[in-house]
């Protein structure tokens, strides 16, 4: 089972990025899959989520509106759009699945609630 994300890179700032996350061994339309950043020597940040029907997505408040989650179930893949990039959104940005929405929205606050897979993880640099 693994999760690898891709698309990170040099942006300036007030530019865009998409960044993708391949799923294997795992079927992303049968899981919650959720997207994180972290900035070296910060805790890790909730972004934002897609529900496992796909019907409905989340957003934490330092993105929304900024952000934008969507899923190719043929490509068993979960995207990440961020428009406007500002240089603090600069780090590395996960993605995570589990089956449960939940387990995803507290994965940084809760320790008890551990994503079942997370991925490497990809590297956002925004220049101002």
């Amino acid at each position: 089972v693994q999760l690898a994300e891709s698309g990170g890179g040099l942006v300036q700032a007030g530019g865009s990025l998409r960044l993708s996350c391949a799923a294997s061994g795992l079927t992303v339309s049968s899981d919650a899959m959720g997207w994180f950043r972290q900035v070296p020597g910060k805790e890790r940040e909730f972004l934002g989520a897609i529900i496992r029907s796909g019907s409905s997505t989340l957003y934490a408040d330092s993105v929304k509106g900024r952000a934008t989650i969507s899923r190719d179930n043929a490509k068993n893949t979960v995207y990440l759009q961020m428009n406007s990039l500002k240089p603090e959104d600069t780090a590395v940005y996960y993605c995570a699945a589990d089956p449960k929405l939940h387990t995803l929205v507290v994965a940084t606050t809760d320790r008890n609630s551990t994503p079942e897979v997370w991925g490497q993880g990809t590297l956002v640099t925004v220049s101002s």
